[in-house]
């Protein structure tokens, strides 16, 4: 392991390719706030590391990344100051967090070895290639639990699939498997589970022999379009999203996922 690696990411360099793997597998590798942060700060080390010629990006056990901590979520709502305070801070570090991956200069391969939802999803389809496994589930889950889907999700998702059907997954909180995500145009690849990281590493081996120049300016000038979406459409998703942070709908749906009961929506 590299120096890079912290508590809940672990960094490993295989003959100029990092692995970059979330490292949290009881949680399904869901975004903490210490996960998040240690997100914000890896991606500039991995972009300044001139023995890194390509990375891959995967999760620890079943998931690829489950997205927000419900659990987590839940404390904070107990805490009227603390979750205004996380809540103040969240489009500031969401905007870090995504604009570091894109900023990366390395090309960036997702090996989705099981569910990405929300963020988790956001991650993967930010990168610049994915391979996803056929049994694996991606979709944006942050409607179905009272939020807009605004760290994200509302940037990538038009540009992939198109604003009619990104509205229909994003507001319905649709998730697809990996064959159907292919099949869409979602995703660049499709595996078997046990496939899935020989495939991306394959791709990211490939990568690293081409000359690094032209495949790093490639992907910046491609990068230019999300990057004017992401200035279109961010601040307003995000600050959306902040606001619904604080509504009564946000708090019913993450207790009653957390209590095993049907949440009730009241629209406030």
């Amino acid at each position: 392991m590299t120096a890079a690696s912290g508590d809940h990411i672990l960094v490993e360099q295989r003959d100029g390719i990092a692995v970059v793997t979330l490292n949290r597998p009881e949680q399904m590798n869901a975004f903490s706030s210490e996960l998040h942060r240690e997100a914000e700060l890896l991606w500039p080390k991995l972009a300044a590391d001139k023995t890194i010629r390509a990375i891959v990006l995967t999760g620890a056990g079943k998931a690829f990344s489950a997205g927000g901590d419900l659990k987590a979520i839940a404390r904070r709502l107990g805490d009227p100051k603390e979750n205004f305070r996380h809540t103040a801070a969240v489009p500031g570090s969401a905007l870090t967090l995504l604009r570091g991956l894109l900023d990366i200069p390395q090309p960036v391969i997702a090996a989705v070895n099981g569910d990405a939802v929300g963020l988790g999803a956001t991650l993967a389809l930010a990168c610049d290639v994915v391979v996803m496994a056929e049994t694996a589930r991606i979709g944006d889950t942050h409607v179905k639990v009272g939020l807009v889907a605004g760290d994200g999700g509302a940037v990538v998702w038009p540009l992939l699939v198109g604003p009619s059907r990104a509205k229909d997954f994003l507001m319905r909180s649709r998730l697809v498997d990996g064959n159907e995500a292919y099949r869409m145009g979602l995703v660049g690849h499709v595996a078997p589970s046990y496939g899935v990281m020989d495939a991306a590493l394959g791709i990211a081996t490939e990568m690293a022999a081409l000359p690094p120049l032209a495949v790093r300016w490639t992907k910046q000038a491609i990068n230019k379009q999300i990057r004017q979406q992401l200035e279109l459409a961010f601040d307003a998703s995000i600050a959306f999203e902040a606001i619904t942070m604080l509504s009564g709908d946000y708090a019913e749906a993450v207790n009653g996922f957390l209590e095993k009961r049907k949440p009730e929506f009241k629209g406030e």
